[in-house]
């Protein structure tokens, strides 16, 4: 119990609590809307965001925020507007991003310290300043969502129906996309570049096990991110590995026992 006494530890408790609700509804709607690849396009192309941020100066995680939300509406706008293949619109900004991040990099003077904590995460690395953005962001999240529950459901799983019906699906559409990026852009420093699809994908694949509407599996893996990542950070603390790999790993087996549990009914 003595580890509640450090700040850091305080610090990661309460972010790893605000980002698993955060990513839980986000990924929801992610999972919902098939955009898991889109998700991870967007990931990887905050990596020149990073590098960008490094090679300017800037706080790294502001030039991460740009990308995340350029490369997202941009695959939005290639596909809706020019036809072009979503999964090719990925691959491009995928790509795209990793190589405008090496670039940046490879240009900036010296060695990049925080390089690894974004690219693999860090959990206890968090500040006062990161709390309060997470914060701010998952009560702008809740809010959105209690506002406009029932046309992001419509949106979600049938946007054709929803125009027929003038939704302003353009509108929760683009707007959803916004809270994708930064929710991504928030969380690259809990679990990192390389990890993050698995902590929006996994609770939700788990919840889907055993039940199918839209409110069900969001409450339902909001409450399996929660249990997963707090396991994973007290696992940190006592076998001394990396609290992003831990957590990974427990929701992974969260569904592999969810699959089990299924083919035994």
């Amino acid at each position: 119990m003595e580890i509640f006494d450090y700040d850091f530890f305080r610090n990661a408790l309460t972010g790893v609590i605000l980002i698993s609700i955060a990513s839980a509804v986000i990924g929801t709607y992610i999972v919902t809307r098939r955009l898991v690849s889109i998700s991870g396009g967007v990931t990887h192309a905050c990596f020149g965001g990073l590098g960008l941020g490094y090679y300017l100066g800037w706080n790294p995680l502001f030039g991460a925020a740009l990308f995340a939300i350029a490369s997202s509406l941009g695959v939005q706008w290639m596909s809706s507007r020019h036809r072009v293949r979503e999964d090719s619109a990925i691959a491009v900004i995928w790509a795209l991003g990793m190589a405008i991040g090496t670039l940046f990099i490879f240009l900036t003077p010296g060695y990049v310290p925080e390089l690894n904590t974004f690219l693999f995460g860090n959990i206890l690395t968090i500040s006062s300043s990161d709390i309060w953005a997470f914060a701010i962001f998952t009560v702008v999240l809740i809010i959105f969502m209690a506002a406009f529950f029932k046309k992001i459901v419509i949106c979600a799983f049938d946007p054709d129906f929803a125009a027929v019906k003038q939704l302003p699906v353009m509108f929760i559409s683009t707007a959803m996309t916004v809270l994708v990026a930064v929710c991504i852009v928030l969380t690259i420093r809990l679990v990192g570049v390389m990890l993050l699809m698995s902590m929006l994908a996994l609770p939700q694949m788990t919840a889907e096990t055993f039940c199918h509407r839209f409110k069900t599996i969001m409450f339902l893996s909001i409450a399996i991110s929660l249990l997963c990542s707090l396991a994973g950070l007290f696992l940190a603390t006592v076998i001394e590995v990396p609290c992003s790999a831990l957590i990974v790993l427990t929701m992974t087996a969260a569904y592999i026992i969810a699959r089990l549990i299924a083919l035994i009914k």
